[in-house]
């Protein structure tokens, strides 16, 4: 079921839109853009077909996910990480 966006994963896969990190220190240095650590948070945008998901993940759960997973692909200006259902590790609960 598609997201908010136009791509709609298929099988058990997720799209999410990394949360990236601080751009700035605590003490106020600004990192350049290679300096950055790789998103480990993200938000669901899109699940795919539920009836092959094992979770109930849906659109706009916040999830953990390792540093190096998914393919990344941009669309309409904004860089999204599409992976296998399997490769997020935990939900965060506000």
């Amino acid at each position: 079921m598609a997201g908010m966006t136009k791509i709609e994963p298929l099988g058990a896969r997720v799209l999410i839109l990394p949360i990236e990190g601080e751009s700035q220190t605590a003490g106020g240095v600004l990192l350049p853009e290679t300096a950055k650590e790789k998103p480990q948070q993200g938000t669901v945008e899109a699940v795919g077909d539920s009836e092959e998901m094992t979770t109930d993940l849906k659109v706009g759960d916040r999830v953990l996910f390792p540093k190096y997973t998914g393919t990344e692909l941009k669309y309409e200006g904004k860089t999204y990480l599409l992976m296998d259902e399997s490769d997020i590790l935990a939900r965060i609960n506000s």
